[in-house]
């Protein structure tokens, strides 16, 4: 990524927060995109003092009290929610000091936590929501078997009490060859991974079971009972269906919540998935087929789709620089790939929000949710278009178009 050059402005947006209330904000658009229902020309979304949306419209429906402050843009859309990402443990400058989102010391690390690694000011944040990601699911990198706790933030703030939505959300693994040989103690083979992770669930539920308040405390087994009592979903990253049917078996073996992460396969397996009643965050769709992604495919997410299964996509985890992707850029190719234009926008929208259990707060423009926004000066999925002005939480946090 070609490192930018920061105005006052600018800067005064990435570093300050003060909390408070927000402006009260008349967005208006030619094309108000509410997503949980149909498009509405010459929109209108009213934002409280509260941040959070007051009443959205047609300009004949909703009246603009006085005071409110008018922003306008061609199409507006809710903000957009990035499923699977690492930005704030993963830097853009690429050397050890914002580096964290992976730790190579050992294979199975699930008590290392997102959120005491997450930096609200990384520039590589800005980046995102500059190109419309308001929320995002970030944490720990796939690659080890197990590589940690993931978390939900939204893309504002100077600290991670001002970002942070849900501080422990997933815990993130790795299925496949990737796992192999990554990390200190790493299986050397696919029979070998699962059998390391089959023990350490073991454990973890023997930890669970035995009588409170014996033994000293494990870091590792508390959040692995988590995962087993059903309170924290398992993120597995998974590409070939030999490894997405392993990670269906363990699910199904030790009765936890999961969630396929990547999945280029998915399409081989969808009628072993929907049977399974698992989400899918597949992974970027400009990632390069190649390796275990040989066989990846645009036309996944609209089987997934058809079979009833909760699909979204991300910008995912990439070993180079800038480690993370635009999901607005990664959505648009599959507008023309067997999906609409509402059908895209709601993937990188609401049914991520739903598969990360935040869709009461966003994902789509509705009364009484967070007012988190995008103004766009055309089409968002046409490259030409930019993103010009961004709203979380009721307060413009860009207004130059990106």
């Amino acid at each position: 990524m070609r490192a930018r050059h920061f105005g006052l402005p600018a800067l005064l947006l990435l570093f300050v927060w003060a909390p408070g209330l927000s402006a009260q904000l008349a967005v208006e658009g030619e094309w108000v995109h509410p997503v949980a229902g149909p498009p509405i020309e010459n929109g209108v979304v009213l934002v409280g003092a509260d941040g959070r949306i007051e009443a959205v419209g047609s300009a004949d429906e909703v009246t603009i009290p006085s005071g409110y402050e008018r922003i306008s843009g061609a199409w507006v859309t809710p903000g957009l929610v990035d499923a699977r990402s690492v930005v704030g443990l993963a830097g853009y400058l690429n050397i050890d000091h914002d580096q964290d989102q992976m730790d190579l010391s050992s294979a199975i690390q699930p008590e290392l936590r997102a959120i005491d690694g997450y930096n609200a000011r990384e520039r590589l944040v800005e980046w995102v929501r500059n190109h419309g990601a308001t929320t995002v699911q970030t944490g720990h990198a796939p690659g080890p078997l197990v590589s940690g706790q993931t978390m939900i933030v939204k893309t504002r703030g100077g600290t991670i009490d001002e970002a942070v939505m849900e501080p422990v959300s997933m815990v993130a693994m790795t299925l496949g060859s990737p796992a192999t040989g990554i990390a200190s103690g790493s299986p050397g083979s696919r029979p070998m991974a699962v059998a390391m992770l089959r023990q350490e669930l073991i454990r973890a539920r023997e930890y669970r079971d035995r009588e409170e308040g014996t033994g000293a405390r494990n870091l590792r087994m508390e959040i692995l009972a988590r995962v087993l009592d059903g309170e924290i979903p398992a993120l597995v990253t998974a590409h070939r269906d030999t490894d997405i049917l392993a990670a269906l078996r363990l699910a199904r073996e030790f009765e936890f919540d999961l969630i396929l992460d990547g999945a280029a396969e998915a399409w081989l397996l969808v009628d072993e998935i929907r049977d399974a009643g698992v989400p899918v965050i597949l992974h970027p769709p400009l990632a390069v087929h190649s390796g275990v992604m040989e066989h990846a495919s645009y036309e996944t997410p609209r089987a997934l789709l058809d079979a009833g299964i909760p699909v979204t996509i991300q910008s995912g985890f990439e070993q180079y620089v800038p480690k993370a992707r635009v999901l607005l850029f990664e959505a648009a190719p599959l507008v023309g790939h067997g999906l609409s234009f509402d059908e895209v926008l709601s993937l990188i929208t609401l049914d991520a929000a739903r598969i990360l259990g935040v869709d009461h707060r966003v994902g789509s423009l509705e009364v009484g949710k967070d007012a988190d926004l995008v103004l766009y000066d055309g089409d968002p999925f046409e490259y030409v278009s930019r993103v010009c002005t961004v709203v979380i939480d009721g307060r413009i946090v860009s207004d130059e178009c990106h």
